[in-house]
């Protein structure tokens, strides 16, 4: 859609979105919203809900406006009847639904205003802002409360954000995470322009306490964690294929800038790693963060001077500790020709594309799942794979490695080309068992769209009994395009 550009930091009043149908209601928040084990409660009953982004949905008759469901956790998992269907048609979300506004392409969730529910970000990448050219793109926020999501505000990017430049896709990706230990998280946004940040708390009118741009270190990816045990998050920005850098620099961001000496605080680089989106989570159970990058892009898609990815694609992991990740590590890497690696290394399989960090056993250590939307099964182009990576003491291991497709012996459906299984996926805790569910979105199944959920076990995903839920089911509707319902979940996945 086409919206009037503002300066500040803002703007946009709440409303009321509705519900379809509503989720019980919790009797009171439910405390640590910000923490992991509940980052994604929208309703504040403990249990953590499932946000799947469906792009190119349609917003009543409007084809391929964009939208997001969120399926609301319970012991039982998740469904389809418990949801809450947004689209910016939605009764108190800003803007209008305008086609390829691609809302719902990124999204992701913190309690940004501190009370006991966590609140929902979504991306619309593709939106035009009057003065601000074509694809500036837009942000956001949707409240959480004891009856789930209702209500929205804009999250409007930093004075100067993009001057002269179009295109920017604002929301490219979303990472939050508290940096200072207050219990407000802070917003990293990346874009094809500078990346924004954001100081929480944040008010019901999308306020942050204070925002800037980080016009020194470009970055279409934005990740946080804490990788030095402190308690709080670092942040690092992944500015994606450069020039110089195909494989894309990873740059570790030290402070806000300084209006009086743009030096100061300057975004430190990790020359040995790589990545075009990541994801922190403690593999190695030391109680340190690590990072784990995708670099998905081999030479074949790239086609470019400068070294891609390892055929088929790559993932990198840099372990955290009490000094956190230093210029000198050299990462871990990972791709379908390590040895016990599913799978075999072929161009453009796209192995790396998305992943998430979870512990699907409860063994202690987090998990690493990979999609490779790219793979063909048999002659199937793009039918697309999964890959579960096990963590251990030692970090990362290829011991006891699964690889899932839609032909795999319990998973429901059968592969076909262009489905894309593996465009996104997200290890989650939904029925709170202490072991994630395994999510893999397969966002080219038929016209609408699906995610397949299996739950965890000690022995890791059961597939007998798992299940997909697809768009159609979960309330998008489609108009004159694949609705892509599962090509976003708040696990990382690159956006070219």
């Amino acid at each position: 859609m086409r919206r009037a550009a503002m300066a500040g930091a803002v703007l946009t009043a709440s409303l009321t979105v509705t519900l379809t149908p509503a989720p019980s209601s919790a009797a009171a928040p439910f405390k640590g919203a910000n923490t992991a084990t509940v980052r994604d409660d929208f309703n504040g009953d403990g249990y953590r809900d499932l946000a799947v982004g469906a792009p190119s949905a349609a917003a009543g008759t409007v084809e391929a406006a964009g939208a997001v469901v969120v399926l609301y956790g319970s012991a039982s998992s998740v469904n389809t009847t418990r949801r809450t269907v947004i689209t910016q048609a939605s009764t108190g979300i800003p803007g209008a639904a305008e086609a390829y506004d691609d809302f719902g392409r990124t999204v992701a969730a913190a309690d940004l205003d501190r009370d006991g529910y966590a609140d929902l970000l979504v991306s619309a990448p593709g939106e035009d802002v009057d003065g601000a050219g074509e694809s500036r793109g837009s942000v956001t926020v949707v409240w959480g409360g004891p009856s789930g999501l209702a209500g929205g505000a804009t999250i409007t990017p930093p004075t100067g954000y993009g001057e002269g430049r179009t295109a920017c896709r604002f929301g490219m990706s979303i990472a939050t995470g508290d940096m200072n230990g207050d219990g407000a998280p802070e917003v990293g946004i990346g874009s094809g322009c500078t990346t924004a940040n954001y100081s929480g708390p944040f008010t019901r009118i999308g306020q942050a306490a204070d925002n800037y741009g980080e016009w020194r270190a470009n970055a279409r990816g934005v990740v946080m964690g804490d990788v030095s045990g402190d308690g709080r998050a670092e942040r690092f920005y992944l500015a994606g294929p450069t020039d110089g850098d195909i494989r894309g620099p990873v740059k570790l961001d030290v402070g806000a800038l300084d209006p009086d000496n743009p030096l100061a605080h300057y975004p430190i680089e990790l020359p040995l790693a790589d990545g075009h989106a990541g994801e922190i989570g403690d593999i190695n159970g030391d109680g340190y963060g690590d990072l784990v990058t995708g670099v998905a892009g081999d030479d074949s898609y790239f086609n470019a001077p400068t070294p891609a990815a390892h055929q088929g694609g790559e993932i990198q992991v840099l372990y955290g500790s009490a000094h956190g990740i230093t210029a000198d590590q050299k990462p871990q890497v990972f791709h379908q020709a390590t040895t016990d690696v599913p799978g075999a290394a072929e161009w453009g399989d796209f192995f790396g594309q998305s992943l998430s960090v979870g512990d699907v056993d409860a063994d202690g250590y987090d998990d690493v799942l990979v999609g490779a939307p790219g793979e063909a099964v048999g002659a199937l182009a793009s039918a697309g794979s999964a890959v579960l990576l096990h963590g251990s003491a030692s970090g990362l291991t290829t011991a006891g490695a699964v690889g899932y497709t839609q032909d795999t012996a319990g998973i429901p459906g059968t592969a076909e080309a262009g489905d894309d299984f593996g465009a996104t996926v997200h290890l989650i805790d939904l029925d709170k068992d202490g072991k994630a569910e395994t999510v893999a979105g397969v966002p080219g199944e038929n016209s609408d769209g699906c995610v397949w959920v299996a739950g965890g076990s000690a022995s890791g995903p059961v597939l007998d009994g798992s299940g997909n839920l697809c768009g159609s089911s979960a309330g998008i509707t489609v108009k004159g395009t694949v609705g892509h319902f599962g090509a976003a979940l708040t696990s990382t996945h690159i956006e070219s």
